[in-house]
């Protein structure tokens, strides 16, 4: 079966950055709605027309992955809204309750980078966000999607995939 909307796509890659250096690794396969929200828009647009066991390689600038790097998504806190115990690579989804920085997204993912006695420096900048990307793609299997999955526009529990919410983190 070709890969069209809408379907189900089982894939494995690698994923390293401009000077491919590695990033990630999806070893076991796992399925992906296609035509829906699961993917990068060109991540599908790459994978239209492949077949179970086609091999691809996708390059992805910034604005086609995770965005430019926005210097306006660092803040500084009072590190006494923190929990006791907090360490840099600590994600919170949003800001705590008495945070100090007017116009930040609430429904933003932060990641604590440095942690002082005084403050603490968060970052709601995706982790991948600026770079080029490089991926190297392997097509598992491709099936039929279902009614459900056709409804939702997803395959429901599967992690998703490079640029949408809550990816890498």
């Amino acid at each position: 079966m070709q890969i069209e909307s809408p379907c189900v796509v089982s894939l494995t890659w690698k994923l390293s950055d401009g000077q491919n250096r590695p990033i990630d690794e999806l070893g076991e396969p796992v399925e992906f709605f296609y035509g829906g929200n699961d993917l990068l828009t060109k991540v599908e647009e790459a994978l239209a027309g492949h077949v179970a066991g086609d091999e691809l390689q996708v390059h992805l600038e910034p604005e086609h992955a995770f965005g430019d790097y926005d210097a306006a998504l660092v803040c500084f806190e009072d590190r006494k809204i923190f929990p006791e115990v907090l360490e840099a690579g600590m994600a919170f989804e949003g800001l705590p309750a008495g945070h100090a920085t007017p116009g930040m997204p609430a429904d933003a993912i932060y990641v604590v980078t440095e942690v002082y006695p005084s403050h603490v420096v968060l970052d709601g900048n995706h982790p991948l966000a600026g770079m080029s990307l490089r991926l190297a793609i392997t097509v598992r299997d491709v099936r039929a999607a279902s009614a459900d999955e056709q409804e939702s526009r997803s395959v429901g529990d599967a992690p998703p995939m490079l640029g949408a919410p809550g990816a890498l983190h």
